[in-house]
């Protein structure tokens, strides 16, 4: 009975010492997941403007004349034909005028007829001196003003039928009608917009962009368009004018660019985005949730991939913009970044960089 104490008193101890030697194990190290990025310097950068797709060549269509309008043969969206008539003024008064003429010119060639006849009897008379030399000149003044009436007379009347003329409307081009400005019973002005036609097949994309942005701007400059509708559809387009001077409120200044080739999608009135790629001093941009603000500096955890360990690296800020920030001093190219989580990590931990998680 006295050797169970004993017994018990052994299997204690070496259940002690078990307890003891597994406290003293060392917990496995836990690898930690990051986000991360490989510096890239950027060198070059990105602009996109909104615009719209617009005719480059666009005319107001007008009468020359005062009169009322009796037809319209269009309407905003429709297609014409270069000489087809598209409006017409009432043509009464410029007809009347139109026979008048002709009446003129019928009464100014029969006078002249009457005044050549008598010039030729007053040359004949003079020639057998049956009358004197006064009358003939006379009668051959009296020709050359009835001759000189039949010309105004003609005149008058290419006026009148030009007049006539003017009351039918058309295009000198083959275009489609983007606006209309009077309606049939309206009474015009001459130069007032009945019809507004564009060329369909000159087309360019009208852009504002801002005046700090265009000072390396010149007559051809490389842009790429884009459909905003369908972002996929896009194509080449060179500058061709830009305004001399920017508009007083918005500080920009109106950019035409003549397409490439465009495809029918970019139809007259479709939004558009122009973008223009350009060179800059390579810098190094990372997202602001990469930034360490430890201690009165800045840092951010850089991966080793030999060790896959973090270590801090202080760096100098050269500015911050929004959900970005740019480096000055302390990063290279080809270093990677930690992007997430940057307040949880500690030098030298242990750091694993997922598939799919990294670029």
């Amino acid at each position: 009975m006295k050797r169970l104490p004993a017994i018990l008193l052994g299997l204690a101890a070496l259940g002690t010492l078990a307890g003891c030697s597994k406290s003293d194990e060392k917990p496995p190290e836990i690898i930690r997941p990051v986000l991360s990025v490989v510096v890239e310097p950027r060198t070059t950068q990105t602009f996109g403007f909104a615009g719209s797709i617009e005719p480059q060549v666009s005319a107001d269509l007008a009468f020359r004349l005062l009169g009322r309008v009796v037809s319209r043969d269009v309407k905003v969206g429709d297609i014409v034909t270069k000489g087809t008539t598209i409006a017409a003024l009432d043509p009464t008064a410029l007809e009347l005028a139109v026979q008048a003429a002709k009446a003129e010119l019928s009464n100014a060639e029969a006078q002249f007829a009457n005044a050549a006849a008598s010039e030729e009897r007053q040359r004949q008379l003079l020639a057998s001196a049956n009358t004197p030399q006064s009358v003939f000149d006379a009668a051959q003044q009296a020709r050359k003003a009835a001759e000189a009436s039949v010309e105004r007379a003609k005149a008058s009347l290419a006026k009148s039928q030009e007049q006539l003329g003017y009351a039918r409307l058309f295009s000198d081009f083959d275009g489609v009608v983007t606006a209309v400005g009077a309606e049939v019973g309206q009474t015009v002005s001459p130069g007032q917009t009945v019809v507004t036609v564009a060329r369909s097949d000159l087309r360019e994309a009208v852009v504002d962009i801002p005046d700090q942005l265009t000072g390396d701007l010149t007559a051809g400059t490389p842009f790429q368009v884009i459909l905003q509708s369908l972002p996929t559809i896009q194509t080449e387009a060179k500058l061709r004018e830009i305004a001399p001077q920017a508009e007083g409120s918005t500080r920009t200044r109106r950019v035409k660019l003549t397409l490439t080739d465009p495809p029918q999608a970019f139809r007259l009135g479709s939004t558009v985005t122009a973008t223009r790629i350009t060179k800059v001093v390579p810098t190094i941009e990372l997202p602001i949730s990469a930034l360490l603000e430890k201690d009165g500096s800045d840092k951010v955890w850089i991966v080793d991939p030999r060790t896959s360990s973090v270590s801090a690296r202080d760096i100098k800020l050269a500015s911050k913009n929004g959900g970005t920030f740019t480096v000055a001093e302390g990063l290279e190219a080809g270093m990677r970044v930690v992007t997430a989580g940057v307040h949880s990590l500690s030098e030298g931990q242990k750091v694993k960089v997922p598939e799919g998680g990294a670029s």
